[in-house]
């Protein structure tokens, strides 16, 4: 495995691998690499080289949220770059992404909206410019994603659609641990304590899937008996809970079959996360 750190070299070797006729498979991570960041990278180098960029991208970070504290893990993540065969690892500095004077941004300005777009404004346009830029510097083929983010894929998707990007995008489900919790970098801010109420929200997903098989169509019903479960543990806090179309993030009445999902972000006490369920 290689490991890069400057814009051209990548850029070089990526070159490299087009003339040698190998496909490209992008996977855009933060780093903190987990067993979620694992299924994509395997899921990449079963179709192409996969190239795992492990960028710390400040852009997405709003003013007061954990941009100095987020897990960095360097030499973790190159273990288990390598162990998953990825054929590189691309780490650039801050200052090689956005250089001194950057000051050009994407924004997409309807499925980046509702959902996270309303408690934290600045973190789609972060997370598209960061992302256009890592795919012209790559140029893949395939982009790499995981369905837990569903709402960054949807917006990713919008914007390759919508400017013509000759990328496929593909994701992979949601990783969870033995205990339900979806895995997130930002577990590791957990203590025991909060873990336990957290697992909370992974059984209140599961028990809007039961009611839908049941025969449930009411969103608002759906909705109401998660938010119910959810209130009952004292350190968990309800940013919004939805259920959405899953191309459109568009809110939904009725429970479409195959189409759309409950959506939800929380805090367990000053810890934010996020989660979803197919309905």
């Amino acid at each position: 495995m290689q490991k890069i750190e400057k814009v051209a070299a990548m850029q070089e070797y990526a070159a490299a691998l087009r003339r040698d006729g190998r496909r490209i498979a992008l996977v855009p991570t933060l780093g903190a690499l987990h067993a979620g960041h694992a299924s994509l990278i395997r899921l990449a180098r079963g179709k192409a080289a996969a190239i795992v960029s492990t960028f710390v991208n400040p852009l997405q970070f709003g003013p007061s949220e954990d941009f100095a504290r987020y897990p960095r893990t360097a030499a973790g993540d190159a273990l288990l770059c390598e162990k998953e065969g990825a054929e590189v690892l691309f780490a650039p500095a801050a200052d090689e992404m956005f250089p001194r004077g950057f000051s050009t941004h994407v924004q997409e300005d309807a499925i980046s909206k509702p959902l996270c777009g309303v408690s934290r404004p600045t973190l789609f346009r972060g997370v598209l410019t960061c992302w256009l830029k890592l795919c012209n510097i790559v140029r893949p083929d395939l982009l790499v994603m995981g369905e837990k983010d569903l709402q960054q894929v949807a917006v990713v998707r919008k914007v390759a659609a919508d400017l013509l990007l000759p990328v496929e995008i593909i994701t992979a489900p949601t990783v969870r641990d033995p205990d339900g919790l979806a895995v997130s970098a930002r577990n590791t801010y957990l203590s025991p304590t909060q873990r336990e109420e957290a697992l909370a929200v992974h059984a209140a997903l599961c028990r809007a899937k039961e009611m839908v098989e049941g025969g449930v169509k009411s969103a608002d019903r759906l909705v109401a008996e998660v938010t119910h479960l959810i209130a009952a543990k004292r350190r968990l806090r309800v940013i919004y809970i939805s259920i959405v179309d899953r191309q459109t993030m568009e809110q939904l009445r009725e429970i479409i079959p195959g189409g759309c999902l409950m959506a939800i972000s929380f805090w367990v006490d000053e810890v934010r996360l996020t989660d979803n369920m197919p309905l």
